[in-house]
């Protein structure tokens, strides 16, 4: 049974009805963006404007003797609206009557400048768009409980300023990295989201079944080695922007799926992909921010390349205390700090520290460059230092937004690494699942190449001053709604 909210809404829907109106709506031609509507608007105040046509939400409305005054808003903007009685026919004023907050409606109109200098139109026609049976939240003031934000997206977007904008600037940050990536001549491809192995990241994936065939299949945990195949097969510098799974935990900076882009240009390597990172998400700045220093939190950062690079071993060294080749005194700095030794690989044991130590003191934008090469068995090995893999991670804040490296094209040496598995790692916390087609890809041969993975969901977060990754995702996973909660 409706509430006497929804009732008074219901009433007012037969209202519209029987004055002859299709309170669903109709195609509705050739309204304008508000935001150009109200930089339209006369300078002076009462003096006639240009005649337009808009489409929008109802935000607010307020009576003024035999005026009223309705707030309208679509995706670009909010502008007011004047009733008058002198400019409406009776049967346009009941329709008027009729209207509620949260209803959308379309208006013909004249642009105007009120005494107080409000920019606004004088309406001549009104068009109902679509009736709102729901009583907007309370008082119209912003939804407030992060609860209801995030489990119905839809009104924190039209009810709490800033986040429809700050939502769409996230097409903005990808359309700046397509065409950053398009002027150097990349080509953008779609690969599968189902997989027959799970491979590419260390991470733990979601299992699915598919009926014809039988068989058990992953949603993937990372785009890289279907790419790779596409280097092998020709095309020399290729990138995906996709989703990807992975059936892990959920934080501030972690959300089971969530978007990256994957970049793989042949003759290269992970200097050449540092530069790419550099133009990449400085220009994705200026796109978004009109500038390179952008804020995070009480701070600015400052995106203007070319940025530091420095060390992983330097890095362990001046924060942990301890060399990383000094095993016992790594071991007993993990136990300092509560980590788990028994039966780990002393590199995993290292990486462990490093980012209980480190990570949280790497402010940025700073490439952290070097690793273990035994963390990273799709990476090519220095030549002057084997134990070292040619590989980077961007970090901005403490925060990892780009990992990277000189790609592995010896399929001997994949296939080994394929098969080592580091102690202490389950499989789910290793890279090193063996695909034979891969094997197979690598054998007829793969230039040497560069390879990136960005963050998309953290980018944004940094160009939009967000700190968490729900904040940024339309949609974020929640746990399943409760009776109380679906009231």
């Amino acid at each position: 049974m409706a509430d006497r909210f929804e009732q008074a809404r219901l009433e007012k829907l037969e209202k519209i009805e029987s004055l002859g109106h299709d309170p669903w709506g109709q195609r509705f031609d050739g309204h304008q963006p508000i935001a150009d509507v109200r930089n339209a608007v006369p300078e002076v105040a009462g003096e006639p404007g240009t005649e337009v046509r808009l489409a929008g939400r109802i935000m607010l409305r307020r009576k003024a003797g035999r005026l009223r005054f309705y707030d309208i808003r679509d995706q670009t903007g909010r502008i007011q609206l004047l009733f008058s009685r002198g400019d409406l026919s009776e049967e346009q004023w009941a329709l008027m009557s009729a209207l509620d907050l949260g209803d959308i409606i379309g208006i013909d109109g004249i642009t105007w400048r009120t005494d107080t200098g409000e920019p606004s139109v004088r309406v001549t026609k009104l068009t109902i768009l679509c009736k709102s049976l729901a009583q907007p939240p309370e008082k119209f003031h912003a939804v407030r409980d992060v609860e209801t934000l995030l489990r119905r997206r839809y009104l924190d977007l039209i009810y709490n300023d800033g986040v429809l904008e700050r939502m769409l600037r996230r097409s903005q940050v990808i359309s700046s990295i397509r065409q950053t990536l398009r002027e150097q001549q990349f080509h953008e491809v779609e690969t599968p989201v189902l997989h027959a192995t799970a491979g590419g990241a260390a991470a733990r994936p979601f299992v699915t079944h598919h009926n014809a065939l039988d068989m058990e299949l992953y949603l993937r945990i990372a785009l890289e080695l279907h790419l790779k195949r596409l280097l092998v097969g020709g095309i020399e510098r290729v990138f995906e922007i996709g989703r990807v799974f992975r059936n892990e935990g959920v934080d501030a900076t972690h959300n089971p799926e969530f978007t990256m882009i994957e970049i793989y240009q042949a003759y290269g390597d992970y200097r050449s992909m540092m530069e790419l990172t550099e133009q990449i998400i400085s220009r994705a700045a200026q796109a978004v921010c009109g500038t390179t220093t952008v804020p995070w939190g009480d701070a600015h950062v400052d995106l203007t390349p070319p940025w530091p690079r420095r060390s992983y071993e330097d890095l362990f060294e001046e924060h942990a205390g301890c060399s990383m080749r000094d095993a016992a005194a790594v071991a007993e700095k993990a136990r300092s700090l509560g980590l788990e030794t028994e039966g780990r690989h002393p590199d995993v044991i290292i990486n462990d520290v490093f980012e209980e130590t480190v990570e949280d003191h790497l402010t940025g934008p700073v490439f952290v460059v070097d690793y273990p090469a035994s963390l990273c068995p799709l990476t090519r090995r220095r030549r002057d230092r084997p134990d070292t893999a040619e590989r980077f991670e961007l970090f901005v804040q403490g925060m990892e937004l780009a990992n990277a490296y000189t790609e592995l094209n010896d399929p001997r040496l994949q296939e080994q690494l394929f098969r080592t598995q580091l102690e202490g790692l389950s499989e789910e916390e290793s890279m090193a699942r063996m695909d034979h087609d891969f094997i197979r890809a690598l054998k007829t041969g793969m230039p040497p190449a560069g390879g990136l993975g960005i963050g998309i969901d953290r980018l944004v977060m940094l160009l939009t001053n967000s700190r968490s990754i729900r904040d940024v995702i339309f949609f974020p996973l929640l746990r399943h709604e409760t009776d109380s909660s679906r009231s």
